[in-house]
């Protein structure tokens, strides 16, 4: 199963290609869905046309709203920063007349892009594993790429998606490689949502703890704050080194404070997802700082990148979230995919989803070497295996301080990406 390699588009007139540098939208440019010659609502460019992105996210009530504000928040500060800047060969990109809450529910989700699918000419988000799957047959025939909230290892495999930053399997292959060599665990419980999301990390950790000769227990768990007494009954009684979590922050409170009350001392390690700073505010907030680590797939907030700063200058205001910076970071992509099609002339949603595939890498402003947009290459070439451990720091303005920079462990350098780990 592989990712399908897109043909390069033909080379436009060297006159189109002299206006498209120059701001100025070149008359050979071709276009179809979400993008007009008319100005973007709210311009600052009135000369320009308008790129429309949706954006389809967990707005409200769902397990992981809370970052889901910030991430698509940032989205928008991110494009208007392009516009600011000029925009793209002679377009703005519009990033909030399609914006649609799928409450972290599949058939939501496949809802509301229905209704918005006619009038965007591509995802700027669509948030969540199992949720993007519910819809990618159809961006697959209508040739509609997305920016994906989420890690999964599937999207290798899905030339629609573009993907930032290592995958949940990946992720937890490392935490669990940085736990035993670092704090010499021997035993690992895996709890984690059904779906992409959690066996995916599941997966990842479980492979890890194959390749290291752990003893590996999975237990499932379903999303809410009162349904997670066998995941801490299974963690008091099993009594594992290490307890690696792939679920929504909420419910990540109540399984650590949970068990840390009932006595259990040992590590507890989350991926991205799983961390709010908020959690430090909550009864389980002394366990989180004595005993949680937090697997990511970059630096936290305040990092010192052209794209942190960035981030941090666009966004003055804001209380510091992980969300914001996750939102910046999926933008790149788009942002490199728009501006080779633009340069080759074809706009369209084809034109799109080829300049995406053709692209060999991609620059992050530092937030991510240029290597991990690699989306030409194969999957088991082109996936990115670093990630990032960090402990927890009241003082930090994420509750996040790195305690190990960007790094492959043995599990993830030595595993063939020939599939997804779910």
């Amino acid at each position: 199963m592989y990712r399908r390699k897109a043909p390069l588009v033909a080379i436009i007139a060297t006159t189109a290609l002299v206006a498209s540098a120059c701001g100025i939208r070149g008359g050979d440019v071709e276009t179809d869905v979400g993008v007009t010659e008319e100005a973007c609502p709210d311009t600052p460019n009135e000369d320009n046309g308008c790129i429309y992105l949706g954006t389809i996210s967990d707005l409200s009530e769902g397990p992981f709203a809370a970052l889901a504000q910030p991430i698509t928040q940032a989205q928008e500060a991110f494009w208007a920063r392009v516009n600011e800047e000029g925009g793209i060969g002679g377009y703005d990109i519009d990033v909030t007349s399609f914006v649609r809450d799928n409450k972290y529910n599949p058939e939501i989700h496949n809802q509301v892009y229905q209704e918005i699918r006619d009038e965007v000419l591509a995802l700027a988000q669509t948030l969540g594993s199992p949720q993007t799957a519910a819809i990618l047959p159809d961006m697959e025939s209508n040739d509609v790429i997305g920016a994906p909230a989420s890690w999964s290892s599937e999207w290798l495999f899905e030339d629609v998606i573009l993907q930032s930053g290592t995958n949940y399997c990946i992720e937890m292959m490392n935490a669990v490689d940085y736990a035993v060599d670092e704090r010499g665990v021997e035993s690992v419980v895996s709890v984690h949502y059904a779906g992409d999301y959690g066996e995916d990390g599941a997966g990842g950790a479980e492979i890890a703890a194959e390749e290291r000769g752990l003893d590996f227990q999975a237990v499932e768990t379903p999303p809410g704050t009162d349904n997670q007494s066998d995941a801490v009954n299974a963690i008091v009684s099993e009594e594992p080194d290490l307890v690696t979590l792939t679920a929504g922050p909420s419910d990540v409170a109540t399984i650590v404070g949970q068990a840390a009350a009932r006595g259990y001392e040992g590590t507890f390690v989350g991926s991205g997802p799983t961390w709010n700073p908020e959690l430090l505010n909550s009864p389980a907030g002394d366990a989180f700082k004595n005993m949680f680590l937090h697997a990511g797939p970059w630096q936290p907030w305040d990092a010192d990148t052209d794209a942190h700063q960035a981030m941090r200058d666009a966004l003055p205001d804001v209380e510091p979230n992980e969300g914001f910076l996750a939102g910046w970071a999926w933008s790149y992509p788009m942002k490199a995919a728009i501006e080779r099609a633009v340069d080759e002339g074809e706009l369209t949603r084809e034109g799109l989803r080829e300049a995406a595939g053709s692209l060999e890498s991609v620059d992050y402003e530092g937030l991510l070497p240029e290597e991990a947009g690699n989306y030409a290459a194969e999957p088991d070439e082109g996936v990115f295996r670093q990630s990032l451990i960090s402990r927890v720091d009241e003082d930090a303005p994420t509750g996040l301080t790195v305690e190990q920079e960007f790094f492959t462990g043995p599990s993830a350098e030595g595993h063939t990406m020939d599939e997804p780990c779910f």
